[in-house]
């Protein structure tokens, strides 16, 4: 079965411009293949590039060197030679990232936050919306908070509306980045059951757990970060 997303020789460092032009080397070597259903943890120790590794994925990072292939429908697209308009219709339609920080408008509700992903791929209001409001509701945000503005709202409120807006579309590559950090036993139950679904669909997770429990539960085998570097 061909995979999902092909990994093979990415390497990424940044230039500090305010330190003397300094490259500061973070990832380097990483050969990764990830097929439908899988969920791959990334392992290493703070600083050995997971969230880096994450960022590239989804383009918010350009590919320092190497190919990084994303099967987008019925092509696969080199994030190394992607245009803009290309990783924007792969953050449309088929990678999907949920950070560890909620990043959004002021003043726009919960509600919308998380529905917005659905409509903009073209989903009727109203079926983004229930869709939102189901996700809300099973990820116990409180429905007298939905049209309020999640600046607000607690920490771990504001990942809840995080989360239901990262699984508000069935993307077949879904990015995890400490999604269960500021979250009660309830609530981390309630993300397993969001990750055990999708990869029972067919979605390929890569995902950085830094919670062993849940690692556990969910990842089917990890991706020492740490060999990568070392094989490099």
């Amino acid at each position: 079965m061909e995979p999902v997303l092909e990994i093979r020789g990415l390497a990424k460092s940044f230039t500090l411009h305010n330190q003397g032009g300094v490259t500061l080397p973070v990832l380097a070597g990483v050969d990764l293949v990830v097929h439908a259903g899988e969920c791959v943890a990334l392992h290493g120790r703070s600083g050995t590039g997971k969230s880096t590794l994450l960022r590239t994925l989804q383009g918010n990072y350009r590919v320092g060197s190497g190919h990084v292939w994303i099967r987008h429908g019925a092509v696969r697209i080199d994030l190394a030679a992607a245009s803009p308009r290309q990783i924007i219709e792969l953050r449309r339609g088929t990678i999907g990232y949920v950070s560890q920080f909620l990043r959004v408008i002021p003043r726009v509700p919960a509600l919308d936050i998380v529905a917005e992903p659905m409509r903009a791929r073209g989903d009727s209001a109203g079926a983004a919306g229930d869709r939102a409001a189901a996700l809300l509701t099973r990820l116990n945000v409180p429905e007298r908070l939905w049209h309020l503005a999640p600046a607000t709202f607690s920490g771990g409120e504001q990942q809840r509306v995080n989360i239901a807006r990262g699984f508000a579309v069935d993307y077949p590559i879904l990015l995890l980045d400490e999604p269960t950090a500021s979250l009660d036993g309830e609530n981390r139950a309630a993300v397993i059951g969001l990750i055990d679904e999708a990869l029972a669909r067919g979605t390929a997770i890569i995902g950085i757990f830094h919670d062993g429990e849940v690692r556990d539960r969910v990842a089917s085998r990890l991706y020492d970060m740490v060999e990568a570097k070392a094989a490099a």
